[in-house]
């Protein structure tokens, strides 16, 4: 099964949505894992995301002579 690629914003959502079930609902403990190891999964898609996004803006701002202006990223 190949593995479909999500957005960064939909990560987010799914994050918000999962901390929301884990502060509200009433969960049993194997639910709870499991929404927790489901989150830990998609903080790190979400981090990846991130940073090959960062990568991409230091490629664009690489100047025509080869030299590279980098500047902080405010994520």
């Amino acid at each position: 099964m190949t593995k479909r690629k999500t957005t960064f914003r939909t990560e987010v959502e799914r994050l918000e949505t999962i901390l929301r079930s884990l502060e509200e609902d009433d969960l049993d403990l194997d639910q709870a894992l499991e929404l927790f190891e489901e989150g830990v999964r998609r903080l790190r898609t979400a981090r990846e995301q991130l940073q090959e996004s960062e990568l991409t803006v230091r490629r664009v701002l690489e100047a025509a002579d080869g030299t590279l202006s980098t500047k902080d990223l405010d994520i």
